[in-house]
């Protein structure tokens, strides 16, 4: 499964996803916003006071900015009172939303895409729906190489949401995982075969996609388990 997404490895096992780690591929005018909003409130500044903060005289570019970043859900800009805070993962208050993390897009084949630390944004998912509500994260299926794959009944197809259990890194044969090869990362089907002592990741496709055999000493971790899928609504 090819992926863009934000390796969780020390993340996720400390599992504080709240302050993350900035997108490689930000703009350094966003990176300085969410560095600012870490280190401390921007409550009641004007943008041309944040521009001061990050080093941009435009007021303009900083109010664009800001809305880039409210719009990939990374951020919350509050108007009363004025203030700017970081999205966080968990329950949104008064709903019965929660807030899960998009770690980015994956298309299921050979591992061949270096993980990058990269979050794309949030998903506001009905805690109806999900089977967990803590300790997740989210990546976006693109292509069909994994397209015969079920989980809990439901099949990975194009642009759908998997939801990924990152506390679930020793699965059972069968279970369906994302996992970094040699700082690569993928989503196969594990299976371990006791026989010739390694472990085998499998793509579950209409498409014939040769599966990757894992010795013991390969550098190779499981990074969490996908258990639900949501799916994406298809139009006509």
């Amino acid at each position: 499964m090819w992926i863009t997404f934000l390796f969780f490895s020390r993340l996720m096992y400390n599992l504080n996803i709240n302050q993350l780690l900035i997108s490689k591929n930000m703009h350094p005018i966003q990176e300085k916003i969410l560095q600012r909003i870490d280190q401390g409130s921007l409550k009641g500044l004007t943008l041309r006071q944040i521009g001061e903060l990050v080093e941009e005289k435009f007021p303009q570019k900083i109010k664009h900015h800001i809305n880039q970043l409210e719009r990939k859900g990374l951020i919350k800009v509050s108007k009363d009172p004025k203030d700017i805070t970081r999205t966080r993962s968990g329950t949104i208050k008064n709903t019965g939303l929660i807030s899960v993390p998009i770690v980015g897009t994956a298309d299921c084949g050979p591992a061949t895409v270096f993980a990058t630390e990269n979050i794309q944004g949030y998903i506001k998912i009905s805690r109806n729906i999900l089977k967990k509500c803590k300790n997740i994260f989210a990546i976006r299926a693109q292509g069909l190489s994994m397209n015969k794959a079920m989980v809990d009944g439901k099949t990975i197809e194009d642009g759908d949401y998997l939801i990924i259990d990152a506390e679930r890194k020793n699965p059972k044969t069968g279970e369906i995982v994302l996992s970094v090869i040699d700082d690569m990362a993928n989503v196969k089907r594990y299976i371990w075969d006791e026989k010739n002592n390694q472990v085998v990741l499998a793509s579950d496709s209409t498409q014939s996609i040769p599966p990757i055999f894992i010795h013991e000493d390969d550098s190779f971790m499981i990074n969490g388990t996908v258990i639900q899928v949501i799916k994406s609504p298809k139009y006509a």
